[in-house]
């Protein structure tokens, strides 16, 4: 074979092979193209109008709040109760009954302790013909003479006979009216005895169980205004507020004691 031939050969067998790399070359970039489009195509898939991933949380988080039912408005049963007209309207009666009794206890207390005050008066009633249950204080003065006698100075003449008559019955120990002239008592007042103090305490238990009456009356009444009995969820509520009152009274009552022993 000539020099010529063998070279035309290699050129042939050359091109062959860059023939067929350039055909594989093709293909495989064809599929690269391909496989490109394809991963393009489902990068580029739309979401869903108007949600993002933020927004689908947001979305079922709001869901999911919409389905509860919100603490912040909720009120506990204990201050909606409290608040009611009712209660309201007890809790006063109640506390003006105790004050009553407070006061009445602290004249027991002065007496008990041998002070004497125009003060160991204040439980008189006068009854008088036009009236009823008018307050000593009222009608006539109450002053005090060298520390051991009260004087009472009505203010009209006609009167002195009603005032002298409501001290006796006010039933106070150790207490005695006497007349000095048309229009003024002395009611002298001795040193408190054993005696005397636990007369002044058996007073005060008898109007302890006066006030623990009323106070017991009033709290069915409001029982049964708000339908409520021992069965339901809601009585121990009312019930703290009888208790409450009930204990202020104990706690006076046991002052009393421990002053009058």
């Amino acid at each position: 074979m000539s020099v010529v031939a063998s070279v035309a050969r290699q050129r042939l067998a050359s091109s062959s092979l860059l023939c067929t790399s350039q055909i594989q070359c093709r293909h495989l970039a064809a599929r690269r193209i391909v496989a490109t489009a394809q991963q393009a195509r489902h990068y580029a898939k739309p979401a869903k109008k108007g949600k993002g991933k933020e927004q689908d949380d947001a979305s079922n988080h709001g869901k999911k709040q919409s389905k509860g039912v919100s603490t912040d408005s909720l009120v506990p049963a204990s201050q909606r109760i409290a608040a009611s007209p009712e209660y309201k309207g007890t809790e006063g009666k109640m506390q003006g009954v105790l004050d009553w009794f407070r006061k009445e206890v602290a004249a027991l207390e002065t007496r008990a302790t041998g002070r004497v005050t125009p003060a160991l008066l204040s439980p008189v009633r006068v009854m008088l013909p036009n009236a009823s249950g008018v307050r000593l204080e009222d009608i006539a003065t109450v002053g005090v003479k060298e520390g051991t006698t009260l004087l009472v100075t009505v203010f009209e003449e006609h009167s002195l006979k009603y005032v002298e008559q409501a001290i006796y019955e006010a039933k106070l120990p150790g207490i005695t009216p006497q007349r000095v002239d048309s229009r003024t008592i002395k009611v002298p007042i001795p040193k408190p005895t054993v005696e005397t103090r636990n007369a002044l305490y058996t007073t005060a238990s008898r109007q302890a169980e006066d006030v623990r009456v009323q106070m017991r009356k009033l709290h069915a009444a409001l029982l049964k205004k708000a339908d409520v009995d021992k069965r339901s969820p809601d009585f121990a509520i009312y019930q703290g507020l009888s208790d409450k009152f009930m204990g202020e009274l104990d706690k006076i009552l046991a002052h009393l004691k421990k002053a009058t022993s």
